[in-house]
């Protein structure tokens, strides 16, 4: 446990709502309650009652026209706003980034740690999932922002001291972009109880998803428009309308489900489906939390999170099946994969290799690697 009377402060991108980055903050948020959490903007009430409790401080960003909704409209203002935060009098600084965060400048003898969920996705490799269907002046004008915070994020390596990736997949996007090392401690999963697992389907496939571009959604309405199979979607975002009307009808669309709504999803389906590719991805370990098997594209964080099915017996270690291309035919091969060898797949043996991510592990882990490097600079 990491000393008490030690001066924290916690800089996070943004709050906006409880996605996987504020499941990590919430368990950050546990271990430091007395720390300081700067972020660029704060929707009050949209995160768990943990953080909303911090003493939350903003960058100018909270007060600029609609930030609200339209903040990633100020993108070319977000390296500024993070640098604009007075971190002076701490001890320790724990960044929480995925943009900017990472960036913040530590004052004095300040430990700067940062968990990172990955190089900025849009500035190093996903530019064209993110904004590939913009208008061309839109486009151009994003791409300007971007090639200026790429430069920026590479300037800002210096002030960070140790670099944890939330996977191999993002450990080895920080040596290739950044060339720096880090240690990997896998994101925090909430795991239910052995009694939760279901062993049985309501005959329905699952895809649990925000509604935007680099999710691949669409993928999942395409292929299953011509499979046939029942398809349940949940999750809202800004593609939602788009997808519900060019979706068959034996596709449903939930929109945004509370926890007990989606447990329910996640016992009730025959497996998920998970067409992105992702740097971690919470969703497919806690569908393997309820015994479910994952159908997910084989690239990113899948990879260390579902063990592939080979093509044999599998003696029950099998979690999922991979497919090798974001296309129509390779999901849909998939998908008859997974039908044809049902059999293997062990409700049992899926939730158990779930428990590599509880939660409770993710907390001990970054208590003890804080508390190491805390010693090796004699705080």
């Amino acid at each position: 446990m990491p000393k008490s009377g030690l001066r924290v402060a916690i800089v996070h991108d943004w709050l906006t709502g409880m996605r996987g980055g504020e499941k990590c903050l919430e368990v950050f948020c546990e271990i430091f309650p007395q720390a300081t959490v700067f972020t660029l903007l704060h929707n009050k009430g949209s995160v768990s009652p943990v953080i909303e409790s911090m003493d939350i401080r903003t960058s100018f960003i909270q007060g600029m026209p609609g930030a609200a909704r339209g903040y990633r409209n100020y993108l070319p203002l977000f390296s500024r706003a993070v640098e604009s935060f007075d971190l002076s009098g701490y001890d320790l600084v724990l960044s929480s980034s995925h943009c900017v965060a990472k960036g913040a400048r530590p004052r004095g003898k300040a430990l700067h740690i940062c968990y990172c969920y990955t190089p900025v996705r849009y500035a190093w490799k996903f530019f064209d999932q993110y904004f590939g269907d913009s208008g061309s002046l839109r486009r151009a004008l994003i791409s300007f922002a971007v090639k200026r915070l790429k430069k920026w994020d590479l300037s800002t390596n210096k002030r960070v001291d140790y670099f944890i990736a939330i996977s191999d997949n993002v450990k080895n996007r920080i040596k290739d972009y950044y060339s720096r090392s880090s240690d990997v401690i896998y994101p925090p999963v909430k795991i239910p109880s052995e009694s939760e697992v279901s062993p049985d389907d309501k005959g329905y496939y699952l895809v649990v998803s925000a509604m935007e571009p680099y999710k691949k959604v669409d993928l999942a309405v395409k292929a299953f428009n011509a499979i046939g199979e029942k398809l349940v979607i949940a999750g809202k975002g800004s593609r939602l309308e788009e997808l519900r009307s060019s979706a068959a009808e034996n596709i449903e669309f939930t929109g945004w489900v509370d926890d007990e709504a989606l447990a329910d999803l996640y016992k009730g389906c025959k497996a998920l489906v998970f067409p992105g590719e992702e740097d971690f991805g919470i969703v497919p370990v806690e569908a393997q939390s309820y015994g479910k098997p994952v159908i997910a594209y084989g690239r990113g964080g899948a990879r260390e999170t579902v063990r592939a099915f080979d093509g044999k017996n599998d003696s029950g270690n099998a979690t999922g099946v991979f497919f090798g291309e974001q296309t129509v035919d390779s999901l849909a091969g998939a998908v008859r994969v997974f039908e044809e060898n049902g059999s293997v797949f062990d409700p049992v043996s899926i939730r158990r290799n779930s428990l590599r991510f509880d939660r409770k592990n993710f907390k001990r882990s970054i208590e003890d690697y804080i508390d190491s490097k805390l010693a090796e600079k004699g705080c």
